[in-house]
């Protein structure tokens, strides 16, 4: 995910190399829950001690097996939350926790190539994850749920829910998410340059570990803006998530997150969404992502932050439940 583009190119390209160098539609659902639910790896399901709180596996269509974690009670309002790249359902600590302490049934998923699931080598792509989302939801038979994606997981939930419909689903919001597009193209003039993410690609592959430090210590939770203030334990915490996952998962998912075009999708979510951006997002900018995507949704709200970074779910974590909270309860 990259720099701010109101950066100047210099500057940006210092930071790159410094970084390291509806009836048919109910016929369908029904099928994918039978599907979904053969599937299920209940021998990788693990129940905590209280007897609610759990995590597991389920099986994606290609044999993955995608981690999940769910808590709360099966019979409350379900919030699904959608982790960036290259991260994990733990991304999502503080709101899980604040979700579930406010009755709600909290899931969260380690997409392919991340975390706990499989380190694959192919399906690293938009249409697979939105795949791979729906035999989460229908392998835990979950209903009108509502939809949270953060970065490259806030272009997932516009895909899943392009390509599976809104059938299943209450609401969405998009945190500082990526569609409608991120790469600069005829039709999308004010995106950033290929040669951008190709910087990751090169940083990722001649050493990912220091550039998984150099992310989360600069630019993602605005800790390199003067006077932040710096969580050690907060880089940390990203690093260590971004190197449980796949080599090739991450590289890969550099081209799902920049390249794919979320117009159409962002067109057919039919219901309620939120999007929530911090106009000081160095990683994704708003000018040519929240801005462009509020039009394209039907029933989309823009809401936005000033002088939040990036990883404000993290950062300032007790505005943005807030205001999920009551975007929930409307």
């Amino acid at each position: 995910m990259p720099f701010d583009s109101s950066t100047p190119d210099a500057t940006r390209r210092t930071l790159i190399v410094g970084a390291a160098a509806a009836g048919a539609t109910a016929a369908i659902l029904g099928a994918a829950d039978a599907s979904a639910a053969a599937t299920h790896k209940s021998e990788g399901r693990r129940t905590m001690t209280n007897g609610k709180t759990e995590d597991g596996f389920v099986t994606a269509k290609d044999g993955a097996s995608i981690y999940y974690k769910d808590w709360g009670p099966r019979d409350a309002q379900t919030v699904m939350f959608h982790h960036g790249w290259p991260l994990s359902a733990d991304d999502w600590d503080a709101q899980m926790l604040f979700f579930l302490n406010h009755g709600y049934r909290v899931v969260a998923h380690d997409r392919r190539g991340h975390g706990r699931s499989t380190q694959t080598a192919t399906g690293n792509e938009m249409n697979t994850y939105a795949d791979d989302v729906l035999a989460v939801v229908a392998g835990l038979g979950l209903k009108t749920v509502f939809h949270v994606g953060h970065s490259t997981g806030g272009g997932e939930v516009a895909r899943y829910l392009g390509r599976h419909g809104t059938a299943r689903a209450g609401k969405a919001a998009l945190l500082g998410a990526v569609p409608p597009i991120m790469v600069k193209t005829e039709a999308n003039p004010g995106g950033l340059p290929l040669e951008v993410f190709d910087g990751f690609r090169t940083a990722l592959a001649a050493n990912r570990a220091q550039f998984f430090r150099d992310i989360p210590s600069g630019p993602f939770y605005g800790f390199n803006r003067d006077g932040a203030k710096v969580s050690q334990g907060v880089i940390d915490n990203w690093w260590r998530q971004g190197m449980m996952g796949g080599a090739k998962a991450h590289y890969d998912c550099i081209k799902a997150f920049s390249e794919t075009d979320f117009t159409e999708d962002l067109k057919k979510i039919d219901i309620p969404t939120l999007v929530m951006h911090g106009d000081d997002d160095q990683i994704v900018p708003i000018a040519d992502s929240a801005l462009l995507s509020s039009k394209l949704l039907p029933k989309g709200t823009l809401k936005v932050y000033k002088g939040f970074p990036h990883g404000m779910a993290t950062t300032h974590a007790e505005t943005i439940n807030a205001d999920l909270l009551a975007f929930f309860k409307a």
